[in-house]
């Protein structure tokens, strides 16, 4: 049953890219992203005001950390995400997101002093692999081409590739000081509102000084809403509720289904298709991501 709920939660960050690649048609990433924050921060007022002071008198270590998990993790993490949808193929994004633990486990080596095997350097060779595989028809190309004189914004998978790094860089420093505050005695509730608490300051002064303003439209507010409650509330409510009932290693096995279930969907309802230097790339991907978290390497 513990498998069930993680299967669940994994099809709604699959389904969240139904509704968050075609919302960038009309919406700006950042409007999207401040917006999520806007209303997960008013679902977890009550969380605030419960644990007041205890955040009152936190510690200035304490603090650091839920400016990571919040303003890098959660608001240029999550930004940087969502633009890198509209520079290239968000089955890559999806894919290129396994790259995460590589992050995670190397600032987790780093920052929190934990083990670092040999084996890993291993798996994490297979992974940057992977990856090369997966973007090579784009990036190289493109840097080939690079002329540095000239405006960079015009290659635009050049900045997929970037703002996707920058993803994956923001969450897995998350994941690390996200645990950090963990073991120092912080509910995943008072974790999680205070991310997207600090999110949210951190994104006002992006919106502000972009000239943007906040969306005009019930339409695009419903479909953010939409993403709240599907991928945010829903999703993170399922994953927890299997993890639970799992070893922390069948979970991490179990997550697994989210790039094959994302890719699927995006294949099928998006038409984005992979080619098979992009499939190979991402199946060595996926297993040696998948070898690392259920080793612990």
């Amino acid at each position: 049953m513990g498998i069930a709920f993680i299967f669940l939660a994994c099809s709604t960050w699959a389904i969240d890219t139904l509704i968050r690649y075609p919302l960038l048609g009309s919406t700006s990433p950042l409007q999207i992203v401040f917006g999520e924050h806007l209303i997960l921060s008013l679902v977890f007022v009550p969380f605030f005001f419960k644990s007041f002071k205890k955040i009152w008198k936190a510690e200035v270590s304490h603090i650091f950390s839920f400016i990571v998990i919040g303003g890098l993790g959660s608001a240029i993490g999550t930004l940087a995400f969502t633009a890198a949808f509209s520079k290239i193929n968000p089955s890559l994004v999806i894919l290129l997101q396994k790259l995460q633990p590589l992050i995670a486990v190397s600032l987790a080596r780093l920052i929190l002093k934990e083990p670092l095997q040999k084996k890993f350097l291993l798996w994490a060779s297979l992974c940057l692999v992977g990856g090369v595989l997966i973007s090579f028809q784009d990036i190289f190309p493109g840097l080939m081409k690079l002329d540095f004189s000239s405006n960079m914004s015009s290659n635009t998978a050049l900045w997929g590739y970037a703002l996707t790094m920058i993803a994956v860089v923001s969450w897995g420093a998350s994941t690390v000081f996200g645990k950090s505050l963990e073991t120092n005695g912080y509910s995943e509730f008072e974790v999680m509102g205070g991310r997207f608490w600090v999110g949210l300051i951190v994104l006002t002064p992006f919106l502000v000084s972009s000239g943007e303003s906040l969306p005009d439209s019930g339409e695009t507010w419903l479909k953010i809403l939409a993403l709240v409650a599907i991928s945010g509330l829903l999703g993170m409510w399922f994953y927890y509720r299997g993890l639970k009932k799992l070893p922390a290693r069948l979970c991490a096995l179990a997550e697994m289904f989210f790039p094959f279930c994302a890719v699927g969907v995006n294949w099928i309802f998006l038409g984005k298709t992979l080619d098979i230097t992009q499939l190979v790339g991402g199946a060595l991907l996926l297993i040696g991501s998948t070898v690392i978290q259920i080793k612990r390497y």
